[in-house]
């Protein structure tokens, strides 16, 4: 059964309207024109949408059920229709982007605070745990991701943040700065769960000097671990900015590099990689040159699109 999208808005519209003859007159068509239309519709689905009284149309049990299908259909049209507009022009209505949580709320949501009316709007998803070549592949239009990606995409480094352990303003340590592996492990930690890039870079470097952990609270967001430690519980060892008045130690040689990432073939490649110059800027404004990847940090490569 085909389907006739010019007969659906017909459907609608009458429906809107009230009558055949306002509709008709709304789509610039004659009353007879738009009647034979509609029973074309009805014909062609094999539903009968209207009861008909005179010059009134009733919709039957069927239409009423059929209505909201023909919306969506429609809705969906006209989004294909856009999307086809964009694709054509190079231009991006609606930036799709998959984030780590470990950056959404220092980094990422206040760089859309800056972004400007002709920006494309920004639609937010968790980033695949998988990296970015699963989060391109189902839907995302740019990925920003704690790995470098594989070289096949475009990317750009964005920046190198510290990985803090944050503890009480009360806390021995706290005016000290900064604190070693060797004592942190002794304390009770607040650690990300281990799909964490934060976690994982603190374990490899546990691993890597022959420590282990004392006692530890597993946490699936980095506001609760912070919560946890403003609540006297522990140390949280997280990359966000310190919260609940949590004085931040640093943690030598702990950093955690960020990168953007799409698909060079992507149609709006040159917008995607304006957005990932400006998000890298903004770091740097917003924690200063400390945060600029170092070309020896990565191995990172732009592919121009085709």
């Amino acid at each position: 059964m085909s389907m006739n999208l010019r007969l659906l808005r017909y459907f609608t519209e009458t429906v809107d309207a009230g009558s055949a003859t306002k509709a008709a007159t709304q789509l610039h068509v004659t009353q007879p024109v738009l009647s034979r239309q509609l029973r074309q519709l009805e014909q062609d689905l094999g539903l009968a949408l209207f009861e008909r009284q005179g010059h009134r149309l009733r919709l039957t049990q069927a239409g009423e059920q059929f209505l909201p299908l023909a919306r969506n259909l429609l809705r969906q049209a006209d989004e294909v229709r856009r999307a086809a507009s964009s694709i054509a022009s190079g231009h991006l209505d609606q930036l799709h982007l998959a984030v780590p949580t470990t950056t959404l709320n220092d980094v990422l949501a206040p760089f859309l605070a800056t972004l400007h009316p002709h920006d494309p709007v920004p639609i937010v998803r968790q980033l695949d745990p998988r990296g970015a070549d699963a989060a391109l592949h189902s839907g995302a239009d740019l990925a920003i991701v704690p790995r470098p990606p594989a070289r096949h995409l475009a990317s750009r480094p964005l920046a190198v943040l510290p990985i803090w352990a944050q503890v009480r303003p009360d806390d021995q340590r706290a005016p000290g700065g900064t604190i070693g592996l060797a004592d942190l492990v002794e304390r009770p930690l607040l650690l990300l769960t281990e799909d964490f890039r934060p976690r994982q870079l603190l374990d490899e470097a546990v691993h890597a000097a022959g420590l282990s952990y004392r006692e530890t609270i597993d946490c699936t967001n980095a506001r609760v671990a912070q919560a946890l430690a403003a609540a006297g519980r522990g140390v949280a060892v997280v990359s966000d900015d310190p919260r609940f008045d949590l004085v931040p130690l640093a943690l030598p040689g702990l950093r955690l590099h960020l990168y953007a990432a799409w698909d060079p073939r992507h149609h709006a490649a040159t917008t995607l990689a304006e957005l990932a110059d400006r998000l890298a800027g903004f770091c740097v404004e917003r924690y200063g040159p400390g945060v600029i990847p170092q070309p020896t940090e990565t191995v990172v490569t732009t592919t121009s699109a085709h």
